[in-house]
C-alpha cells in the first residue's frame, strides 16, 4: 500500500515535468497523509490540469461519506471489477505529484514487533509519477469535493525487502496514455500499472518521527546511517505504521 508520501521539489519542476498550464505556488510537504489535500494532474477539456483533491476516494454514488471507509489505495488487479473504481478507471485517471513515499517494514510478531520506516524515491531525482484515480463527489446539500486514491501493485525486488505492495509508478512515456481516458481503454490502462524496474528506486531508512502525521519537516527525508534491508525475517504480512486503509480491507462491497 501507500500511506504517506512527500513533495519536496519546487512547483516549477512539477509544472515543467507534467506540462500543465496552471502556475500553482505550493510549499514542500514532507509527510503527506490521508484525508489531506493533495496535488494531482488530470486531463479535462483535452488539456492537462493541476488540481488539489482530497486523498481518500469517495465514489459519486456514496450518499454519506461518514458511512464510507477511507479508501486511499486501489489495487491494480481489481480496478476493473470493483464498483468503487470502475467508473474512475474508465473516465477519471490522474497522477499524484510526488517525489517519493514512505513504507514501514515490520519485523517480529505481536507486541514485540518493530516497524522501521523507509523512504523510497527515484534514483534519478525526477518526480515520481504515482498512478491515481479521482472522483467528483456531490453532496445532497450542493457541496462538491474532488477525491482520489493511489493505484498500487505488487512490490518489485527493491520494495519486497520492506513490503509486498507498492504504488504503481509510471514511466514518463506512460503518463500520457494513463491520463488519456478518451483513447486508452481500461484494460490497456491497467496494463501500465506494473511493478517498476528495481533500478528506478532508492530505499533508505529514515527517522521514526515520520510515524506522526503531524510532523512535517525537511529532515524527514534525510536517510539515516544504517544498512539497507535484506530479506524480511518473518513470513508474517508486512504492515505500515499508518493504520491500513487499502481497499482490500473493505470487503466485497468494493
Amino acid at each position: 500500500m501507500c500511506g504517506r508520501f512527500f513533495i519536496a521539489q519546487a512547483p516549477e519542476i512539477f509544472r515543467t515535468f507534467y506540462g500543465y498550464a496552471e502556475m500553482p505556488n505550493f510549499p514542500p510537504r514532507y509527510n503527506v497523509a490521508p484525508t489531506q489535500p493533495v496535488p494531482v494532474v488530470l486531463v479535462e477539456g483535452g488539456r492537462r490540469q493541476f488540481r488539489l483533491v482530497r486523498w481518500g476516494l469517495w465514489p459519486s454514488w456514496v450518499k454519506d461519506p461518514k458511512d464510507f471507509p477511507l479508501v486511499i489505495n486501489a489495487r491494480a488487479e481489481t480496478l476493473r471489477e470493483k464498483p468503487t473504481f470502475r467508473g474512475a478507471l474508465r473516465h477519471r485517471r490522474c497522477v499524484f505529484l510526488a517525489d517519493g513515499f514512505y513504507e514501514w517494514r515490520r519485523e517480529g510478531k505481536g507486541r514485540g514487533a518493530t516497524k522501521t520506516p523507509f523512504m523510497i524515491r527515484r534514483a534519478d531525482g525526477k518526480p515520481m509519477a504515482l498512478a491515481g484515480l479521482w472522483e467528483n463527489w456531490l453532496g445532497a446539500d450542493g457541496s462538491e469535493v474532488d477525491t482520489a486514491a493511489i493505484v498500487t501493485t505488487d512490490a518489485n525486488g527493491t520494495m519486497a525487502a520492506v513490503h509486498d505492495r507498492m504504488p504503481a509508478i509510471l514511466a514518463p512515456d506512460q503518463i500520457e496514455p494513463w491520463l488519456d481516458t478518451r483513447s486508452v481503454e481500461p484494460d490497456a490502462a491497467v496494463g501500465l500499472c506494473r511493478p517498476c524496474p528495481d533500478e528506478w528506486l532508492t530505499l533508505d531508512p529514515v527517522s521514526p518521527r515520520v510515524n506522526d502525521a503531524r510532523t512535517d519537516a525537511p529532515d524527514l527525508i534525510e536517510p539515516l546511517a544504517a544498512p539497507r534491508p535484506g530479506p524480511p525475517k518473518t513470513d508474517a504480512p508486512a504492515a505500515t505504521a499508518p493504520r491500513s486503509s487499502d481497499e482490500d480491507a473493505q470487503g466485497a462491497l468494493f
